[in-house]
C-alpha cells in the first residue's frame, strides 16, 4: 500500500473479500456454476483441472470495480481475501482499478491480515472503513477510528450508486436529445441553415 501521501491520508476502506461474495446475491450470481455446487467446496477438485479454473474470478472483478467505484477517492480501499482455497498458492497481491488485492498467505486467515491493517491504520491514527459482517472480526478490530459496516450494507449503497449511474447517464441523454426542440424557431432555422440541414 502506500501509493503517495495524499492516497495514505485517506481513511482505509478494507473489505472482507470472501464474505462479502458470499453475503450478497450480487456477487453470488457470478460465482461459475458450470463447477458445480460440491466442486465449489472441493478445493482438491478444482486443482485438478488443468485450465485453472476459478469460479470466483468474476465475481472478485466485480466487487474490485464497485469498491473502486465506491471509494472514489475518499478512501483508500483494500479487499482481503482468504488465500487457503486459492488455485493459485502464489496469487500476487496487487492494486487492480486503484484498489489493493491482498490474498492471505498460506495458514494465514484474511482475519488476521484484516487485524494487521486495522493495527496499523490505528496507529497511523487513520480512520478505518471495515466491510465485513463477520460478527468476530467485527467485534474484535471495531471501535475508534473504526466503523464496521455490514455487506449487505455495502450491496444496498452500492445499488444506490447504480442507480445514481444509470439516472445521470438517462438526463445527459435526455438533455442532448432534446436540445433542438429548447430553441426558438428563429435561431433553430439559423442553425439548420448552417448545418446544411435545409
Amino acid at each position: 500500500m502506500g501509493r503517495g501521501s495524499d492516497v495514505s491520508r485517506l481513511p482505509l476502506l478494507v473489505v472482507d473479500g470472501y464474505n462479502v461474495i458470499h453475503g450478497n446475491t450480487r456477487y453470488q450470481a457470478l460465482i461459475d456454476e458450470h463447477a458445480g455446487a460440491g466442486a465449489l467446496a472441493d478445493v482438491a477438485h478444482l486443482s485438478r483441472d488443468p485450465y485453472g479454473h476459478d469460479p470466483y474470478e468474476r465475481a472478485r472483478e466485480a466487487l474490485v470495480a464497485d469498491v473502486a467505484a465506491y471509494a472514489q477517492r475518499a478512501y483508500e480501499p483494500v479487499i482481503v481475501y482468504d488465500g487457503a482455497g486459492n488455485l493459485n498458492p502464489d496469487r500476487p497481491n496487487r492494486p487492480v482499478a486503484g484498489v489493493d488485492v491482498v490474498f492471505s498467505r498460506t495458514g494465514e486467515s484474511a482475519d488476521t491480515v484484516i487485524e494487521r491493517l486495522v493495527t496499523r491504520a490505528r496507529h497511523e491514527n487513520r480512520d478505518v472503513l471495515l466491510v465485513t459482517s463477520d460478527n468476530a472480526i467485527r467485534f474484535t478490530v471495531g471501535g475508534i477510528p473504526v466503523t464496521t459496516v455490514s455487506s449487505q450494507l455495502l450491496a444496498a449503497n452500492l445499488e444506490i450508486v447504480d442507480r445514481d449511474v444509470h439516472e445521470s447517464r438517462d438526463e445527459r441523454t435526455h438533455a442532448r436529445l432534446t436540445l433542438g426542440d429548447r430553441l426558438d424557431p428563429s435561431t433553430r432555422a439559423k442553425l439548420d441553415a448552417l448545418l446544411g440541414r435545409r
